[in-house]
């Protein structure tokens, strides 16, 4: 099992490349950037994968509303070829509230738009080339759209917890990022679903890149507290909802991993366990300087363990 961090993205990015330095110094070995409306995550990406030698680094997530797979193609590519070939791409399906209020678009059949995003995107990446005419998308290329040195082919990864996303994206994509999803939900929900629908497409065994919130601290009372208001935000979208109960909680910080090194590690022995290939802490910063410094040194340890 590979593990690594989510790094802020409230940071300059100078900054965040020193963050990432000390995530790689620590043992680290991924360090994963989200997208919201500030930084472009794959150009971040690409900045930290080039000044961090060894770091594998990622975009978790990419709507795929408001985009188009040329774009997001040249992005990864991009990002691939600077980094040497540790450049990971992750999709999302996006949520209605954010895609209707930022891009003024309805976010309508977001199924089908996932499985013609990914069947262009999937194009591109591994030939260069597209002549993709979908329903929703077209992508064709009248010029070459292959980046010199964009090798291997971009992994491709979705943020996919629902029956209907799990199943395109383990027909199309090479594994999923799951959030908030506890051992219980990957184990009985979603990992047999996507790997049952990859094993249906011919595909290999997915990727299951977990992302988990988590601070090794010495005063667990209050960073729960600070945890608890840090992570309602996810409570109030539906997909949220459904696999925060399906991992037998009630609320987004029932899934925080929060306590000693004893206690975390434990954590990740079980997300292994429930078939996480991957797994990767966020909101390590919630306790402050100390508790995440003493964070990342227990994950660094357990990655080369």
């Amino acid at each position: 099992m590979t593990i690594g961090v989510a790094l802020s993205l409230q940071d300059r990015v100078d900054s965040t490349v020193q963050l990432a330095r000390e995530a790689h110094e620590a043992g680290l070995r991924s360090a994963w950037f989200g997208q919201t409306f500030s930084y472009d995550s794959p150009t971040l990406a690409a900045i930290v994968g080039r000044e961090v030698p060894g770091l594998h680094v990622g975009t978790a997530a990419i709507p795929v509303f408001g985009r188009h797979p040329l774009l997001v193609s040249s992005q990864a590519q991009t990002a691939q070829a600077a980094t040497g070939g540790r450049y990971h791409l992750g999709l999302a399906l996006g949520t209605k509230q954010l895609t209707e209020a930022a891009f003024g678009i309805p976010h309508e059949r977001p199924i089908g738009r996932l499985r013609e995003f990914l069947t262009a995107l999937r194009q591109l990446l591994e030939t260069g080339s597209s002549d993709f005419h979908g329903e929703l998308l077209t992508a064709t290329t009248p010029l070459p759209a292959r980046v010199p040195g964009a090798e291997p082919p971009v992994p491709l990864l979705v943020a996919a917890m629902g029956p209907q996303a799990l199943r395109v994206s383990g027909e199309l994509a090479d594994g999923i990022l799951p959030l908030l999803a506890g051992p219980r939900a990957l184990a009985e929900h979603i990992v047999p679903a996507v790997t049952a629908a990859a094993e249906a497409a011919g595909r290999p065994a997915p990727r299951i890149v977990a992302f988990v919130p988590g601070v090794v601290t010495a005063d667990a009372e209050t960073v729960r507290e600070t945890a608890t208001e840090a992570l309602s935000f996810y409570e109030q979208f539906p997909s949220y909802q459904r696999v925060i109960g399906l991992s037998g909680a009630t609320r987004a910080v029932d899934l925080a991993v929060i306590g000693d090194e004893e206690t975390v590690a434990a954590e990740v022995r079980r997300y292994r366990e429930a078939g996480a290939t991957e797994v990767v802490f966020t909101s390590t910063d919630l306790g402050g300087e100390a508790d995440r410094r003493r964070t990342w040194n227990l994950l660094g340890e357990l990655a080369n363990t």
